[in-house]
């Protein structure tokens, strides 16, 4: 499984590197709705680190709905679905191909949305910055795993398309939320007690996914009629 999902993690990538618009597209919108929450500070405020937190990931959550929209649209546009179901790979293995591609595009992404939020929203690293680093690696897991699995599930019709994103969102509460409380732990003066909580919660979420998207994704990916 770990093989095949490293050739179709490794084409969407070069398939999405050969046409930049959709990818530009997800990190102009997050790198936006940080410029314009930066413009709500008046000249010399610095936004709270709970709140810089939140947009960083609210700008991951926006872009992550296109990435993963784009990875499962790529293929009916240009008819390799078909292809991939009639090869000898488990289905598993196109869920991790897709996760992994998600997974570094998100990333990448975020390379970029992180510097924005130090600069704009005016932060600065405190003594857990690592920590915050390893809950951003621990939600892209978990955001990979689901996405990859509802953007299956989503993808082919702009209707169900638009479903995706409001499916998405309410199941990724968790992520988000030990997301912001350990990036307001990270950015701030001072250790925030339950930020280990916080992350054996994002650890469980990972785990619970992943093995549900094992389980689902072969019953969700198939050929439209």
């Amino acid at each position: 499984m770990f093989r095949p999902a490293l050739i179709i993690a490794r084409k969407d990538l070069r398939l999405i590197a050969g046409c930049r618009g959709g990818l530009l597209q997800a990190l102009l919108l997050g790198l936006l709705l940080i410029f314009m929450f930066s413009l709500s500070l008046a000249p010399g405020q610095v936004m709270s680190p709970q709140g810089a937190a939140t947009v960083f990931w609210m700008s991951s959550a926006f872009c992550q709905v296109i990435i993963f929209s784009m990875l499962h649209s790529n293929e009916e546009e240009n008819g390799q679905m078909l292809g991939l179901l009639l090869s000898p790979v488990p289905l598993q293995g196109i869920w991790l191909g897709k996760a992994l591609a998600g997974a570094c595009l998100l990333l990448l992404a975020q390379l970029v949305f992180l510097p924005a939020v130090f600069v704009f929203l005016r932060q600065e690293a405190g003594a857990l910055w690592p920590v915050g680093l390893v809950s951003i690696a621990v939600g892209d897991i978990g955001i990979a795993a689901l996405g990859a699995l509802l953007g299956a599930l989503a993808r082919g019709r702009s209707a169900r398309e638009a479903l995706f994103s409001v499916i998405i969102f309410p199941l990724l509460t968790p992520i988000f939320l030990g997301g912001i409380r350990i990036g307001a732990a990270a950015l701030g003066p001072g250790a925030d007690g339950d930020y280990a909580d916080w992350l054996g919660i994002s650890l469980a979420f990972d785990a619970i996914f992943t093995a549900a998207a094992l389980f689902l994704f072969p019953l969700v990916y198939n050929v439209d009629d």
